[in-house]
């Protein structure tokens, strides 16, 4: 007790001496109290509520090892190590393709001597052994993940160099975890903890709500009229804004169509040179450029303050990549909106984009006959060439394996045989049915943003009850709040929002919400499913479990 007393008062002396905050932000002092304690930790927690102090706090006070820290982006990573220079927060190296030779044997120096306090990383980096060992004689105190939705393969940025992160983290000994994202909902939040293997965790979650943003849904059947509303709200609104679309065609198209509407317009696509896709962020974040018009590879590492609008032309893929994109509207806290042009039939196009096919019983078979014939290690680039199988699927499907206890990923990415199955069939189709599960879950995230879309009722609610936070009365400032709608009271429902339920087919859930006469609950294999309450009570179709 005495401990976290002084811990306490060391904290709030770092708050005010490196920080110059008077205390700490919701969720801060939580999240490095659990660290303190011995917990690893997932803070969930919106851009620019302060997640780096948690890390830059827990290393000033663990003070028994370095930090390391995972990031995705190089620009994120400079971003976080001017931050820690700046607040003289203590010795810290990026390391990188761009540092030379000696840099990079200096670094090290440094790490084992006991030098550096945080040391920066790509997951991709840990491929190199040299790297992996170096940091692991180090014994780092705190293993930070970065924008760990990454991690998740639900997750709409999923990276698959972090799915190696747990490996690397039982290869460094399990120091303590920490794992940082703006946006998580519960099911990449429970992946997240598991592929970890994150002990005893504790799970913060603080702050979805920015009331700020004005949300709205303009429900359009025709393609010509939504780009002439589209067209018209641009015109109108305070600038600069971004407009999401689905794919790159629809950029470049879209940014056409409005450059001949006399709009200042780029767009922005992951096919695009990396100096070009560069030199149009940087105009942007510069205010060269209004409007930009953009898929979902404009989106990590941009952080600029006066974005006024954000508006989809296309509907995202879930509410978790929804509420990221429009989280990048009205930083600065001024007023900003939010609009999703709807249409329908714009679900059709997510379906597709999202679809990752079918996993085939044959082709788990021969994936794990090949890696057990091996006996040794093997490198996937090989795998993948000898199986003549799409990197994505073989990412996919040795997951699968690993996840049954048939192989072993190893800290490099490369992959070996764990135990050679008695039943090679059985365990197959028991890979193909985890993958069918992911299948549905994908396709009914997609049907809580269609719910988005359609709800009845305040939306910043059903925003914030997909990811736990509850709201005690409608926002005020969306348009359904304004037109007068109110959403259903869940006080007078048959089972409390947040509590557990068990259905006849489909197993145990969770309840996320009501909407009118309808229950949605999201099942552990299935996803969500949205219920009339009248079949669920005369069928009895839903129990609670005690």
């Amino acid at each position: 007790m005495f401990k976290r007393w002084i811990n306490k008062w060391r904290l709030r002396r770092i708050t005010r001496k490196k920080m110059h905050y008077d205390a700490l932000r919701p969720g801060q002092e939580t999240a490095i109290q659990a660290l303190l304690d011995g917990h690893d930790t997932l803070a969930v927690m919106p851009t620019g509520s302060g997640k780096s102090f948690i890390y830059q706090a827990a290393s000033l006070l663990i003070t028994t090892g370095p930090t390391v820290i995972i990031s995705p982006l190089i620009a994120l990573q400079k971003d976080q190590v001017e931050a820690i220079e700046e607040q003289s927060m203590g010795k810290v190296v990026l390391l990188n393709s761009a540092l030379s030779a000696a840099e990079w044997k200096k670094a090290f120096a440094d790490l084992k001597g006991g030098k550096l306090d945080f040391l920066f990383l790509t997951p991709e980096q840990f491929s190199n052994e040299e790297t992996l060992q170096r940091v692991r004689e180090a014994r780092p105190a705190l293993f930070v993940v970065d924008e760990a939705h990454c991690i998740s393969e639900w997750g709409h940025d999923f990276r698959p160099g972090y799915a190696r992160l747990g490996a690397i983290v039982e290869a460094l000994g399990h120091p303590r975890v920490l794992a940082l994202t703006a946006t998580a909902s519960l099911p990449v939040r429970n992946e997240i903890v598991e592929r970890l293997g994150m002990h005893n965790p504790r799970v913060v979650v603080q702050g979805f709500d920015r009331p700020n943003i004005w949300l709205g849904v303009e429900k359009f059947y025709d393609e010509a009229e939504k780009k002439r509303a589209l067209t018209e709200r641009i015109r109108e609104a305070e600038k600069p804004g971004i407009v999401y679309v689905g794919t790159r065609k629809h950029a470049k198209e879209l940014a056409e169509h409005l450059r001949t509407q006399n709009i200042e317009t780029v767009a922005y696509h992951a096919g695009m040179k990396p100096k070009e896709r560069a030199q149009v962020q940087t105009a942007f974040m510069k205010d060269e450029i209004e409007v930009i018009v953009a898929t979902t590879a404009f989106g990590m590492g941009v952080n600029k303050g006066n974005v006024r609008f954000v508006y989809h032309y296309e509907i995202s893929d879930s509410v978790d990549a929804y509420y990221q994109e429009i989280g990048r509207a009205g930083r600065d806290g001024e007023e900003a909106e939010a609009i999703l042009f709807y249409n329908s039939k714009d679900l059709g196009l997510r379906s597709f984009l999202t679809s990752s096919g079918k996993v085939a019983v044959d082709e788990v078979e021969m994936v794990a006959r090949v890696v057990h014939e091996h006996s040794g290690v093997s490198d996937p680039k090989e795998l993948k060439e000898e199986l003549d199988i799409s990197q994505t699927r073989l990412t996919q499907v040795l997951g699968y394996l690993e996840e049954l206890g048939v192989v072993t990923i190893l800290p490099d990415g490369k992959v070996k045989p764990y135990k050679k199955p008695s039943n090679l069939s059985k365990i197959a189709n028991e890979a193909v049915r985890f993958h069918e599960n992911r299948r549905q879950v994908v396709r009914s995230r997609l049907a809580m943003v269609q719910g988005y879309a359609e709800v009845i009722g305040c939306r910043r609610k059903y925003l914030l009850n997909y990811f736990g936070e509850e709201m005690d009365k409608p926002c005020g400032f969306c348009d359904t709040c304004e037109s007068g709608l109110i959403a259903a009271d869940s006080s007078s429902m048959p089972f409390p929002a947040n509590s557990r339920v068990t259905h006849t087919s489909w197993g145990q859930g969770l309840v996320m919400r009501y909407d009118e006469d309808k229950i949605v609950v999201l099942f552990d294999d299935v996803g969500y499913k949205t219920l009339s309450i009248e079949i669920v009570i005369n069928n009895r179709l839903l129990t609670a479990v005690k």
